[in-house]
């Protein structure tokens, strides 16, 4: 149901471009790895993997959503799961997410474990990668696919009053969101090695998207763009 509200909801609030690398494709049981920069993020690549691939994949997201009145009933109900970060429960969200992997389900999820706090509406490279994407991977054997966003600060970033005027002007300004889906790799066994290896993967995912978007940080960075990407634009939203 998530993926599907996305797929209708942000063409309204911006206009979305979807691109993968060359004969990228998502095996069942695939780790979705994604670069967080803004509370509305999610609902980009949601949309943008429903639309393009037609998955729908489990969510490892903050605990505190699931309080959140109809939003947290959802999220029960679809099988995501609960990350209680800082606690002693925050490991089982891996078992969590190696069930839902084993049963052939797509797993997505943020290794930078949380949204820059940055006040600007700018793209950057992620943050450093916590370890528990390299880890799950470890223990079920996982491909993990590299994902990239740029746009969703365009539509909410900073302090709440800045955020909210950002949802509210955003249908009106409509601007431009990309995501760039990339090509799986398989993860070492060592867990450092891993981390920067998936690291940087996203990375280069994010300079796609962003360098489409023409953001400086993307076009003035080092690293390259991947040539070529196929690319699908979301049709205008119909007015009137």
């Amino acid at each position: 149901m998530l993926s599907r509200i996305a797929a209708h909801l942000v063409p309204f609030f911006g206009r979305l471009t979807v691109t993968t690398d060359p004969g990228a494709r998502l095996e069942p049981g695939s780790i979705l790895v994604v670069n967080h920069t803004s509370l509305a993020d999610p609902a980009l690549v949601l949309a943008a993997l429903r639309g393009r691939l037609a998955v729908e994949p489990v969510l490892l997201a903050a605990a505190g959503l699931w309080r959140v009145p109809v939003l947290g009933r959802a999220l029960a109900r679809e099988g995501h799961v609960p990350v209680h970060r800082n606690s002693a429960r925050a490991a089982a969200a891996l078992d969590h997410a190696a069930v839902a992997l084993a049963s052939g389900r797509h797993v997505m999820l943020y290794a930078e474990g949380r949204i820059p706090p940055r006040r600007d509406a700018a793209e950057n490279p992620p943050e450093l990668f916590r370890t528990g994407l390299a880890r799950l991977a470890r223990a079920t054997g996982a491909p993990v696919v590299p994902i990239g966003q740029a746009g969703a600060r365009r539509i909410t970033s900073g302090g709440r009053t800045k955020q909210i005027a950002g949802v509210l002007t955003a249908p009106v300004r409509r601007p431009g969101l990309h995501v760039h889906i990339g090509t799986p790799i398989r993860l070492p066994a060592d867990v450092a090695e891993a981390t920067a290896l998936a690291h940087g993967a996203v990375t280069e995912a994010w300079r796609t998207a962003a360098g489409a978007l023409g953001e400086p940080a993307a076009i003035g960075g080092t690293g390259s763009v991947a040539p070529s990407p196929t690319r699908r634009r979301w049709p205008a939203r119909r007015r009137g």
